[in-house]
């Protein structure tokens, strides 16, 4: 008898684990899923911003300086409006672009290097902010209006420090310090996109970032329907492209999700990224970014 119960036991045991493998969603563990929500506008290209992001991995490492990364920016050259190249100290080049309108202008950024590390492909670190950036600027094109508030997009080189340096804050945002230096004056507020993609994404605000524009972005997320994606708390302070910006005196942001166990390995490749992830990013920037425009 107690053979035969053991035996019902375990069959009863198996066949609950059988129904809940059964109702568990695995597309969050396939490229391209995850568990950001669902936004319930659609103004912000999720599936093509997650086809950019792959074509930058499929590069391959693409460190500040190297001739991949100089194939790449003419590419990224070619897709942000009036795009051009700006020089960085160093032989280094940020790729810029613009929708015109009144000054000073919102500057929309990220970097597009990845740190100079054997096999590191950057799909969260590099690509996730590049991508989201390049779809932005697509975006707020075909919503632009008379009267708009000039935006100004740049894709920094130079963000990672070079191999060796242990003084990140001298020796990287060599990209960001550049056009801080060059046009920080002509700007009203910064808003920089760096882990945006990652899957089990979360943007608390970053301790360095503007409060108060914070403050909009969150408004902004719960009014398209991704407000989990901005948590209501505060993490740390990170050194990062908004920080020139910052010191200069403007107010800057940063969305990053530091929280992101594959951070600078050969692990920050395709599987670890989301196109959710990115697009949940990508609608509450539209709708904040719009919202500013006209404020």
């Amino acid at each position: 008898m107690r053979v035969l119960v053991v035996a019902l036991v375990l069959q009863v045991f198996v066949a609950a684990a059988f129904i809940a493998l059964a109702a568990t969603d695995f597309s969050i563990f396939r490229s391209g899923g995850g568990g950001a929500p669902q936004a319930s506008v659609d103004r912000f290209d999720g599936a093509r911003a997650f086809r950019e992001l792959r074509v930058q991995v499929a590069l391959g490492p693409r460190p500040a300086g190297s001739a991949v990364s100089r194939r790449l920016a003419e590419r990224l050259r070619g897709v942000l409006p009036a795009g051009a190249f700006e020089p960085v100290p160093g032989g280094l080049r940020n790729v810029v672009g613009a929708l015109p309108g009144h000054e000073p202008a919102i500057l929309v950024a990220a970097h597009y290097d990845t740190k100079d590390l054997p096999g590191f492909v950057g799909a969260n670190d590099g690509a996730g902010g590049t991508a989201a950036v390049v779809e932005l600027a697509r975006a707020l094109a075909r919503s632009g209006a008379p009267g708009d508030r000039a935006v100004r997009f740049a894709l920094f080189d130079g963000e990672e420090s070079p191999r060796g340096s242990r003084a990140f804050l001298r020796d990287g945002l060599r990209g960001s310090r550049a056009y801080a230096r060059a046009h920080a004056g002509r700007l009203r507020e910064v808003v920089v996109v760096d882990f945006v993609a990652d899957r089990r994404l979360s943007l608390p605000r970053e301790r360095g970032s503007d409060p108060g524009l914070w403050a909009r972005l969150r408004a902004a997320a719960r009014r398209v329907g991704v407000a989990g994606v901005f948590p209501d708390r505060v993490r740390g302070a990170i050194e990062d492209d908004h920080t020139p910006f910052a010191a200069a005196g403007l107010p800057a942001i940063d969305l990053i999700d530091f929280d992101y166990p594959p951070f600078h390995t050969r692990g920050d490749d395709v599987s670890a990224v989301s196109e959710r992830s990115l697009d949940a990013t990508g609608e509450a920037l539209v709708e904040l970014l719009r919202a500013e425009r006209r404020r």
